[in-house]
Formats: structure tokens, C-alpha cells, sequence
């Protein structure tokens, strides 16, 4: 049963099938009837009902063929490896006896707890975690506990553990320790119990996705709460741990849709790192050097009972900085060196993942025949923006100048489709010319408390890149162009900002009334958007790969 369930159960697939079985999602439906269709007109009555019986079942030729028509009707056909699995349509009594012998042969709690563990997890979930958070699963599956209700209780095991840390004391720092870690531990089992009930949910996909970066983006704030209380200001390196995890992330998501479908998708870096994939010991440490969730919360976790916030914030950075110019530097020597031909999908999921406001927009559209590289003119606007705002005196006029040349630039890195090897960069770079501003401005502006409500604003907005991001994974693309719009894109709030600073810098605490109000302005409407989408019907299935049984 457990090889049938895992085999046709999985949402995020239209179609499925199995040896003499086939199940379709309600969008492939139409095509299973037209499949139906074609195959009554050519196999006739008896092989629809099963009164021939040949070589194999006709249960089995009918669902081979079917599959087929699908396919080629335009609708994947998913088929799964089934590993020590068994699922077979027996067609003699010798068959039948040894199916029932390899089915008992199979240990099937074994393999539902086995898969319910993802296949590449990085060394610390893997041998720390996973070897006991399955059997949680197990006891939350068996007591009819949800995935979203350990989703929930990780999240409010984090929130207690970002207030513990913002108390202060060396007695909150480690209970905020323990309770990081006992989170992490429900993290992990949420996944495992949608994975062995296969429980999988489309809120649940958006709930994982969403508290994960609000558990981390908490625990930051009750740091840095908790050294302020000891008389030490950490916002800016809270902020800046922040836009270096976020920025790491966005080149992952920029790369991976870039090559998500590419042709002759192949390199000699690619090559190498294949061969390094087969030695066991190069596998756990290209995987923990890129400061995983596991590796990061785990380290986060310690030394924040053991040591200050100010160490945890610069380990973070310090440990951040390495993985994203490690991923980085990678993935631009892979696309060097490959010759792969991009797809009009890959260039549009990359379009939405830039974020471009009304302004870039429409510069792009005038600027259509200008032979500008995409990642040059992003490079250059970036550079140039962050320059300006760490250079120029703040509050200086002539930033506004700066950040106008900014939106120009990132409208003619978006004129033409984004195909070239390297024009992955392109979002990352708008991440961290946008996220960067509003630091540099917070910090250099020497009001009180701005470099907070910049935090706000930066975690409201990244929200928002991340769920553009789990849109374009679950097939659906980018979030509505209403939105995009309203929130003015990263050139539009950049440039903001940037007069927001020169308007209000001799004005008092009005520059962080400012960037607090566009912080809950933000926040309000895209998460408003965001639960919409994502608890109607018509949102995608998105979840982690479980391990092939």
C-alpha cells in the first residue's frame, strides 16, 4: 500500500503512474479523458474492461498506454523509483506467489521512515537530527498531530527563544540556545511527517517557507534586544548577517530557475564537481561550508549560550560571506564554461525574480535595441548606488541623483530577455544594491533607532522576494503586477529611501518614523497578498524532495 500511496499521491505532479495503476491531478483530467478517449477507439471493448488476458494484465496495458497518451498529449507523467519497494500487477498464480513473497520481503515501516528523511540534507541534520527526528514523526503521525501544527509549534518555539535572548542574561542566552535547537528539531520532523503520512499541503508548503525566515529574523532581533540591553548597538551587523544570508539565497534561486530547464546543460566544472560527488568526505564538507540552515542554527545555537551577540553576528557574517562568495564564484565558472541554451521560462522566472518597478519598466521598454549585458549594467548600477550612499554625506541631495541613475540602469539590465550565461547575477545584484542602501543609510544617518526599523523594512521586502521565489517553484510565476507596482519594485523603493533621507535628515527621529511606516506599509500588502494566494485554491503543491524508497 505504502508503494502505491507514494507512488500516486504526490500533488506536485499532474499525472503519476505505477504497474497497473494511474492517478491524475485535477488539471490533467481533461487530457486523461481525451487519453481515454483515443484509447477506446483503437483497443475496443475487451481491453478496456480486462476480458483479455495476455502475457500481462490488461490493467497494466491499459495504464502503460494511457501514460504514453498522456505524455504526448503535453501532460508529465510522473514515475517514481520505487527502490525495496514493490508494486506489480502479478498475471498467473506464480506471479502472484512470488509478488505476495517480495511484498513481505520488504520492511514497510522501514522504508516510510527511511523516505520520510530528504535525500540530501546537509552533515548536521543528517547525523544529528534526522537519526532521531523521524521516530518524532512517527509519534506525532501516530497521535494525528499535522505537519502544520509542528510547523506551528517550531515557530513558536522560536519566537520564545528570540525573547529568552532578548533578555540579556547569560541564563536567557542559553535557554534561547536549547529552545533554537529543540525548534530546528521541529523544523525537521514537520517535513518528515508530511513526507511518512504523506500529509503534503499546500499551506503547509507556505507556512514552512514563511516561518522559517520569520524564526530567523526573530532570533536576530532578540539578539540584538538583548545587547542593547547590556549597553552594545548590534543592529547594524543583525541587518547586515541578513542581506548576506538573503543575497546567498537569491543567487541559489537565480541560478538553479536559470538551469532549471537549460539544454546541453554541461561543463567541466560541472564535471568535477560530479567526481567530487562520489568521494563521501567531499559531499559533507562542500556541504558544510556553505553554512546550511543545519550547520548555521546549530553554530547559532551555541554561541549564543556560550559567548555574546556580537560574536554570534560576526561568525554569522563572516561564515555567510564565505558560502555566498564560495556558491558564487562556482556557479559564474560553470556558466562560463558551459554551453547551455536558456529557455524563454528560465529568462521569465528571472525577470520576476529582478522585481522591477514601474521605473525600470519603462526604461527597459526604451531601451530595447541597446546592446547593454544584462549582469554589466546591473553590476554597474549596484556599484554605483552603493558607492553613492557610502561615500555621499547622508542626507546629500546628489544621492537622489545617484538612485535615479540606479533605476536607469536596472531598466536597461531588464530591456532584453535575460538569457546570456551570466544573467543570473542579475537579481542578486538588485538584492544586495537595495538591501545594502538601507543599511548604509540607517547606520551613516545617526538617528536613534533607524538601524531597527531599516531591519524591519529589509526583512519585510525580502518576505517578499522570498515568496516570489516559491511562486516560480510551484509553476504559477510571479506574484500579480499590481503588487510589483504598488510596492514601487527594488529601484522604486531604493529611490525612495534615498529621498526620504535627504528630506528628513536634519528632522530628528522623522527618518525612522519614515522607514518604519514604509516597513508595516510593505509588510501589510504583501503578506495580505501572500495568504491569499497561498490559501486559495489555485496556489501551488511545493515541498521538499523526500529520499527515493
Amino acid at each position: 500500500m505504502h508503494a502505491l500511496r507514494l507512488t500516486l499521491t504526490d500533488p506536485r505532479f499532474p499525472a503519476a503512474a505505477a504497474p497497473g495503476a494511474l492517478t491524475a491531478q485535477p488539471e490533467a483530467r481533461p487530457a486523461l479523458a481525451r487519453a481515454l478517449g483515443a484509447v477506446s477507439a483503437t483497443a475496443g471493448t475487451g481491453a478496456r474492461t480486462g476480458t483479455d488476458a495476455g502475457a500481462r494484465t490488461d490493467a497494466d496495458v491499459l495504464t502503460d498506454t494511457l501514460a504514453e497518451t498522456l505524455d504526448a498529449d503535453g501532460v508529465a507523467v510522473h514515475r517514481p523509483q520505487l527502490g525495496t519497494l514493490v508494486a506489480t500487477v502479478p498475471t498467473d498464480a506464480e506471479a502472484r506467489h512470488e509478488a505476495r513473497a517480495a511484498v513481505d520481503a520488504v520492511d514497510d515501516e522501514a522504508v516510510r521512515l527511511r523516505s520520510a528523511v530528504k535525500a540530501h540534507d546537509g552533515f548536521f541534520t543528517t547525523f544529528f537530527i534526522s537519526p532521531y527526528s523521524r521516530y518524532i514523526a512517527r509519534w506525532c503521525a501516530r497521535r494525528g498531530l499535522t505537519p502544520n501544527q509542528v510547523t506551528t509549534a517550531s515557530l513558536l518555539t522560536a519566537l520564545i527563544a528570540a525573547g529568552c535572548a532578548a533578555t540579556g542574561a547569560r541564563g536567557g542566552y542559553i535557554a534561547a540556545g536549547v529552545l533554537l535547537l529543540v525548534s530546528f528539531v521541529l523544523d525537521c520532523t514537520d517535513g518528515q511527517l508530511a513526507r511518512y503520512a504523506l500529509k503534503y499541503s499546500t499551506m503547509g508548503a507556505w507556512l514552512d517557507a514563511t516561518f522559517d525566515r520569520a524564526k530567523e529574523y526573530a532570533f536576530y532581533a532578540g539578539l540584538a534586544l538583548g545587547a542593547a540591553r547590556n549597553g552594545d548597538d548590534v543592529w547594524a551587523l543583525a541587518l547586515g548577517a541578513m542581506v548576506l544570508m538573503t543575497c546567498r539565497h537569491v543567487v541559489d534561486f537565480s541560478f538553479n530557475e536559470a538551469n532549471h530547464d537549460a539544454t546541453a546543460n554541461t561543463s567541466p566544472t560541472a564535471a568535477l564537481s560530479d567526481r567530487l560527488d562520489n568521494l563521501g568526505w567531499t559531499v559533507w564538507a562542500r556541504r558544510m561550508i556553505i553554512l546550511p540552515i543545519g550547520e548555521r542554527w546549530a553554530m547559532i545555537a551555541v554561541l549564543t549560550a556560550a559567548t555574546s551577540p556580537r560574536i554570534v553576528f560576526w561568525a554569522l557574517i563572516i561564515g555567510c560571506a564565505f558560502g555566498a562568495c564560495y556558491t558564487t564564484a562556482g556557479r559564474v565558472l560553470r556558466s562560463l564554461t558551459r554551453k547551455a541554451k536558456r529557455t524563454d521560462r528560465a529568462a521569465q522566472a528571472l525577470a520576476d525574480l529582478a522585481d522591477s518597478g514601474p521605473i525600470a519598466s519603462a526604461v527597459a521598454k526604451a531601451a530595447r535595441r541597446l546592446p547593454a549585458p544584462a549582469p554589466v549594467a546591473a553590476l554597474l548600477a549596484a556599484v554605483l548606488m552603493v558607492a553613492g550612499a557610502l561615500v555621499l554625506p547622508f542626507g546629500d541631495a546628489r544621492l537622489v541623483a545617484v538612485a535615479a541613475g540606479y533605476a536607469i540602469l536596472s531598466g536597461v539590465a531588464v530591456a532584453r530577455p535575460l538569457k546570456g550565461a551570466l544573467d543570473w547575477l542579475v537579481p542578486p545584484l538588485f538584492r544586495a544594491a537595495e538591501y545594502t542602501t538601507v543599511l548604509v543609510l540607517a547606520a551613516r544617518s545617526d538617528v536613534p533607532q533607524a538601524l531597527p526599523a531599516a531591519f524591519g523594512l529589509v526583512a519585510a521586502v525580502a518576505y517578499h522576494h522570498y515568496d516570489t521565489v516559491y511562486r516560480i517553484r510551484g509553476g504559477t510565476g510571479a506574484p500579480p503586477a499590481w503588487l510589483v507596482r504598488v510596492t514601487g519594485g527594488h529601484e522604486g523603493r531604493t529611490l525612495l529611501v534615498t529621498v526620504l533621507a535627504a528630506l528628513l535628515a536634519d528632522r530628528g527621529d522623522d527618518f525612522t518614523l519614515a522607514l518604519t511606516a514604509l516597513a508595516v506599509a510593505v509588510g501589510l500588502v504583501v503578506l495580505v497578498e501572500s495568504i491569499r494566494f497561498w490559501v486559495s485554491s489555485g496556489a501551488p503543491a511545493v515541498h521538499d524532495e523526500g529520499e527515493t524508497a
